[in-house]
């Protein structure tokens, strides 16, 4: 292979070494099993379809970069239209559709966040993950630049193959994750009642409070308790985290117990009731009930869902 200059890589390079299979796999709920490869967790590829993508929703999260025209996305009912150079951030279980122009090329990235679930702050920086990211010059000013060069840092590492590629990629990634927490400590009101001068202490014991969740999460976790050890009344203690993460102080528990289930659901070894007592549902019919409401499959159901179950769909 010629050697390639460092910076962005000709398109030509992406297209020739582009390993999309062209092959789209869904179930009967519309899901996605994300056809990673080469045991990996990282998918990016140079796209000039024009054939459009159904509605579908899959683990990932999903990065997509316009290069030559435009490319229209809903997700969840809101439409974005995105032109070139632009970037738009989906968080992981959100339905969407994809719908191309006629010509032209983007880049899709699909990478399992997973991985990162313990490190220390990334419950902060989940909480901006509640609904897209649409990223322009105008709308991130102050990081725009940054985020597009990581960007293309990162398919350019995946796309050359290196050996520490995925090492790398997940390496940018964090990068670009601390950026978008910083732009929305620095940008974003997030505690419109409280004084500027208390703002990062509150960001901090916010911050440590979700570390905490991620880490307790299984055990019995009071509201009252929480709000008292964190220094807050009950409903100021409520208002706060609303502000803070988009969700009840409950729903962030019941999201986090549903996602340790969903984990400990690929292990076989595991009967449900085990999955449920590890995951911090006291009751196996609450544990179904809210797994259901959350997935869309009752347990047993998702656990026994495999790539060769599901119908393909061809584009």
């Amino acid at each position: 292979m010629e050697p390639v200059a460092i910076g962005d890589l000709r398109s030509e390079y992406y297209d020739a070494n582009s390993d999309f299979p062209g092959l789209w796999e869904l179930d009967e709920n519309r899901r996605e099993d994300v056809d990673f490869r080469n045991s990996s967790s990282i998918r990016i590829w140079y796209n000039d379809l024009t054939s459009n993508y159904a509605t579908h929703w899959h683990n990932a999260l999903e990065i997509i970069i316009p290069i030559d025209n435009y490319y229209d996305v809903e997700v969840e009912g809101i439409s974005y239209h995105l032109r070139p150079d632009e970037i738009l951030i989906i968080p992981p279980g959100k339905l969407h559709q994809l719908t191309a122009p006629s010509s032209g090329c983007r880049f899709i990235y699909l990478l399992d966040i997973s991985c990162l679930e313990g490190l220390k702050g990334f419950a902060g920086i989940k909480s901006l993950l509640t609904a897209p990211l649409f990223v322009t010059k105008e709308s991130y000013s102050h990081i725009y630049e940054d985020v597009y060069d990581l960007l293309a840092r990162m398919r350019n590492e995946y796309f050359r193959k290196n050996e520490y590629a995925e090492l790398t990629i997940y390496a940018l990634l964090i990068n670009l994750f601390v950026k978008f927490g910083y732009n929305h400590i620095q940008t974003q009101d997030l505690f419109p009642n409280v004084r500027s001068y208390k703002q990062k202490e509150y960001v901090k014991k916010f911050n440590d409070l979700l570390d905490y969740i991620d880490k307790h999460y299984a055990e019995e976790l009071n509201l009252e308790e929480i709000a008292d050890s964190s220094g807050f009344s009950k409903y100021h203690f409520s208002r706060l985290f609303k502000q803070y993460t988009n969700f009840t102080f409950c729903d962030y528990l019941t999201h986090r117990r549903i996602k340790a289930a969903q984990a400990l659901l690929c292990n076989e070894e595991l009967s449900i009731t085990e999955i449920a007592l590890q995951s911090g549902f006291s009751s196996i019919s609450t544990f179904n009930r809210i797994f259901k409401q959350e997935t869309g499959y009752t347990p047993s159901e998702y656990r026994s869902k495999s790539p060769a179950a599901r119908r393909k769909l061809t584009y």
